[in-house]
């Protein structure tokens, strides 16, 4: 056993200790370790300088009550969470989620995929992430108005736009951003690089509601064209309806290739002409309604209860847009059985360690979250430039710029794996091409 093993196996086995608790967190972490052996090998003074012990445990994790009043008149209390994981190469920055299943394991997880993810956008941002178990389907404006304003009332006590800048996750959208921003103002004043995602009217960027969709279809045609192929002919299947599905299939579509599913919660459609993106985007961004009111205006899409990775049918490549663990071994045995060449991952974390090892083995192109889905932190920061600069770049500009970090990114991983000897391996590439960065700075500083 090398000194670099012995070294990660001791950070491991002290994190489970102290965390036995958080599952989602040890998953993340460890999906991480597995990949990194490499670079200590060649880097002994990160050992010396106990890097990954400083950058497995949070800066801060902030946990707080949010007390707010439902329409009945009735209190509500709910938790809610900010860990700022990083900050070695710039002030915090990641989303805030709002679902029921949120919990410090699962904002730990994010907040340290999201420290990885910032680095390889090549941008100034550290790592973090929020969010609240509020639930907010079902819910009236009101409501969710009065919930954002008693979570900004506490969370703008440790946020600020050369500090740390949330954004939008899974709940919450531009009403929900617009709601916290009005909080923030009335207490802080006009400072609009401290919130991401904000409307075009107060400050928001064109093309950041598109840009995580947009990005993943970037990343993944620069990994197919990388191997001989692109996406144009190609049938995918995409798990969620949300921001990152609606505008990856968009994209995809503009691309040549055809979209046949889109899911939520509680079941997919299948439509082998094609995701109709004008009616999804109606049923989902408007009526904010289920896929089952999609299958019902659109007449050869097939509604199914369940999970689209469950679904008996012939693609090439699998988008998991969706949610964290969505696909395990049998789900990826599936993929691999219906013919998918390429997955790349649109959620966070949406395969399991098992399907991750699935994929490997069956030699399907595998694209990771943190490289992956960067396109939506990367336009924010473009967006907090914009806030500095106190001007506003087209849609043509920032699209434009997102598409050449994409496909830096996917270039600086596929570099950095062959340099440690992981040549194709993408995610082993965009770990170390995304550690580096942060351990070198963190170095550089005296952490």
């Amino acid at each position: 056993m090398t000194q670099a093993t012995e070294y990660i196996d001791a950070v491991a086995a002290t994190l489970k200790q102290r965390d036995p608790n958080q599952p989602e967190f040890q998953e993340a972490v460890g999906n991480f370790l597995k990949t990194i052996t490499p670079v200590f090998e060649k880097h002994p003074e990160y050992i010396k300088a106990n890097i990954l012990a400083r950058l497995t445990e949070p800066e801060r994790a902030i946990q707080f009550q949010v007390p707010w009043q439902d329409d009945q008149g009735t209190m509500q209390v709910n938790r809610g969470f900010r860990v700022q994981f990083n900050s070695a190469i710039g002030p915090y920055k990641g989303g805030l989620r709002l679902h029921p299943s949120v919990n410090l394991s699962i904002v730990k997880f994010l907040g340290f995929e999201q420290i990885f993810k910032n680095s390889l956008t090549g941008l100034p941002i550290g790592g973090a992430k929020g969010g609240s178990d509020f639930n907010p389907k079902g819910k009236s404006d009101a409501e969710i108005m009065r919930f954002c304003q008693s979570f900004m009332t506490e969370l703008q006590k440790y946020i600020g736009p050369d500090l740390d800048v949330p954004a939008g996750d899974i709940g919450v959208g531009g009403r929900e951003i617009g709601y916290l921003y009005g909080q923030y103002k009335r207490l802080r004043g006009s400072e609009r690089g401290v919130l991401t995602g904000k409307g075009l009217s107060y400050g928001g960027s064109l093309a950041r509601t598109e840009a995580t969709g947009y990005g993943l279809i970037y990343y993944t045609d620069a990994m197919l064209q990388a191997n001989g192929d692109a996406i144009n002919g190609k049938k995918i299947l995409v798990s969620g309806a949300g921001n990152v599905a609606i505008y990856a299939i968009q994209k995809a579509q503009q691309r040549g290739a055809k979209v046949i599913s889109a899911s939520d919660s509680n079941g997919y459609v299948i439509d082998e002409n094609g995701i109709d993106v004008d009616v999804l985007k109606q049923v989902k961004e408007v009526e904010r309604g289920r896929m089952s009111d999609y299958a019902a205006k659109v007449p050869t899409a097939e509604y199914h209860e369940g999970s689209v990775w469950d679904a008996d049918v012939q693609y090439d490549i699998a988008l998991p847009c969706a949610t964290q663990n969505e696909i395990d071994a049998d789900r990826a045995a599936r993929v691999i059985k219906n013919g998918a060449k390429a997955v790349a991952e649109g959620a966070n974390m949406p395969s399991t360690p098992d399907a991750i090892a699935a994929y490997q083995k069956a030699g399907l192109l595998y694209g990771p979250a943190k490289a992956a889905n960067a396109g939506g932190v990367a336009v924010s920061a473009l967006e907090m430039s914009q806030n500095s600069r106190r001007l506003s770049d087209s849609f043509e500009t920032v699209d434009g710029e997102l598409k050449d970090i994409m496909e830096t990114l996917f270039a600086n991983s596929v570099a950095a794996a062959k340099e440690y000897g992981e040549d194709g391996n993408y995610l082993a590439g965009a770990n170390i091409a995304g550690f580096t960065k942060v351990a070198d700075a963190m170095l550089a500083q005296g952490w």
